[in-house]
């Protein structure tokens, strides 16, 4: 598109025609014909080192998404004999952003959590829960009643 606005610029056309013929802004047609005028060709070329450098590697960002497909360290599991155990009792049953990132610290990976989010969000990536014992397809499970939230007040509108 850059080199197309000097050709149409080269052919006689003003910058409010070249705007429209491109379909963009006459402050950017000005712009890339200035950059042209005073660098040549280089002066089209994108300018490197533009925005925020990342703070982790494409390897790191690997390790962390390879960490989520991983098995928490502190989910229970059957033992061949019957019993349940755990691989650490103290590690985390599932993961969340917290332990995901504790884990990418432990491995060496300087990360917070909400980098972690950032992520697993940028790559599709999907933390599985664990099913929760409350919800039972059983149809004799009586649940115990309605959750917490319920027993906070609610504030009281204002009176108007």
């Amino acid at each position: 598109m850059r080199a197309r606005m000097i050709e149409l610029s080269w052919s006689g056309l003003r910058v409010p025609a070249i705007a429209v013929e491109l379909g963009c802004s006459q402050k950017k047609v000005r712009c890339w014909l200035h950059r042209f005028n005073r660098s040549g060709l280089q002066g089209l070329e994108d300018l490197g080192g533009q925005g925020r450098k990342r703070r982790i590697t494409e390897e790191e960002r690997s390790r962390i998404i390879s960490l989520v497909k991983t098995v928490p360290p502190g989910r229970l599991r059957w033992e061949p004999v019957g019993e349940l155990w755990a691989f650490d009792e103290s590690g985390p049953p599932e993961w969340t952003l917290d332990s995901l990132a504790a884990a990418a610290r432990a491995e060496g990976i300087e990360v917070g959590r909400s980098q972690v989010r950032r992520v697993l969000l940028t790559e599709g990536v999907r933390r599985r829960r664990t099913r929760s014992w409350t919800r039972s397809k059983d149809p004799d499970f009586a649940p115990k009643g309605r959750g917490s939230s319920v027993s906070i007040p609610i504030r009281p509108s204002a009176r108007r």
